[in-house]
């Protein structure tokens, strides 16, 4: 039982995390393309966003190791 809650865990946690991260990319690629004089901005947050995306990926990660290993 505990290998199936740790591939939904990391697998709930990837999904989230992909679609969280190419929606910031969809956004910041528009707002790029409309206004090109604040790409350094933009970029700049967007790649703080996907940190932290990333951090909430690694987290689900955890939490699948967590249920495999500690009884």
């Amino acid at each position: 039982m505990e290998p199936l809650a740790a591939a939904i865990a990391i697998g709930l946690g990837a999904i989230g995390a992909g679609t969280a991260i190419g929606a910031l990319a969809k956004s910041a690629m528009e707002a790029i393309g409309r206004n090109p004089d604040a790409a350094e901005k933009i970029r700049t947050n967007m790649v703080f966003a996907i940190a932290f995306a990333e951090a909430l990926a690694i987290y689900s990660l955890v939490v699948a190791l967590v249920i495999l290993f500690v009884k």
